[in-house]
């Protein structure tokens, strides 16, 4: 059910995001228009997944998936994987957003493509989004073809950080055979496992979705101390090393552990992305704390490492 709360307006966000002022988000959550005729719905950023089902298909239980994320917003941001497995780009015809300098955008693949496709993943990092129109044609067929992940829970203990891997189906097998003894090796447990397949697109700047592959979401056992920590981080980066010699990558979006030389064997594009970000936004007014790692690790200056003899 959608909030009761008083919704923004475009010229609202705009003045907003002009002034620097702050606004809840929460209150971006409306359905704005169905076009049944050519098969399209318009909603605000921070419309649920759920609001969205119940408009379209009152009663529909298969509509009541689960989602990776719970908003449109926050899907398109980070380019989620849906239902399916299908990155979220597919199912948008359109975005509406208000830019840095608070003017109003709307972008698509035939308008503006190029804002378009460093918006969608872009991790909200080139204007506030207003709306999104999207394709009810698509979003119909995700949820026919949806599928839960394969997931099990090892430990009873409380969850700690997480870790999702992307793995080409084939190699996905040998990956989890040398699961067990790393995590051993590094007296890390894991909490818990979900593998999930998800679909390729060609899109979007910042793609992690290159080709079909097999999304695996470790969860760890929460550690104390510095020798555990230590240990669970050195676990983390040799998980990655082991995805990208499989011919895989990593979810750029949540993985913070990753080092440059991963970063930049995975996401090459990163400079570059940046750079845009620079170029649409010179006074870097719409930042995150994603943003601000990504920057710093990619500015480091590598050097020798000694040992004092």
């Amino acid at each position: 059910m959608l909030a009761t709360t008083k919704p923004i307006s475009a010229l609202e966000l705009c003045e907003a995001v002009r002034m620097g002022r702050a606004l809840d988000p929460a209150r971006l959550n409306r359905i704005l228009r169905l076009d049944a005729m050519h098969g399209l719905l318009e909603v605000q950023a921070a419309t649920p997944w759920l609001a969205i089902a119940a408009e379209l298909r009152p009663g529909d239980a298969r509509f009541r998936v689960r989602t990776t994320m719970p908003t449109v917003g926050e899907s398109i941001a980070r380019n989620a994987a849906g239902p399916d497995g299908t990155p979220a780009v597919a199912h948008v015809a359109c975005i509406t957003l208000v830019s840095a300098e608070g003017e109003l955008r709307r972008v698509s693949r035939e308008r503006d493509a190029e804002l378009f496709a460093l918006t969608v993943g872009g991790q909200g990092l080139f204007g506030v989004i207003y709306s999104v129109t999207l394709r009810i044609g698509t979003l119909a067929r995700a949820v026919e073809r949806a599928s839960a992940p394969d997931e099990i829970t090892l430990q009873p203990q409380r969850a700690g950080p997480t870790l999702e891997l992307l793995l080409p189906p084939c190699a996905l097998a040998d990956f989890m055979k040398q699961l067990d003894p790393r995590c051993s090796d590094w007296r890390t447990p894991l909490h818990s496992v979900a593998v999930r397949r998800t679909a390729p697109e060609d899109d979007t700047f910042l793609r992690w979705a290159r080709r079909d592959y097999a999304e695996v979401r470790l969860s760890f056992v929460q550690v104390e101390g510095l020798g555990a920590a230590v240990r669970a981080v050195q676990l983390r980066h040799e998980l990655i090393d082991a995805a990208i010699d499989a011919g895989g990558s990593f979810q750029i979006a949540c993985t913070a552990d990753a080092t440059r030389a991963q970063l930049r064997a995975c996401y090459p594009q990163l400079g570059d992305f940046i750079a845009h970000k620079r170029r649409f936004d010179p006074n870097e007014r719409l930042v995150n704390a994603w943003y601000l790692h990504q920057r710093s690790l990619l500015g480091r200056e590598v050097c020798d490492v000694r040992w004092a003899s």
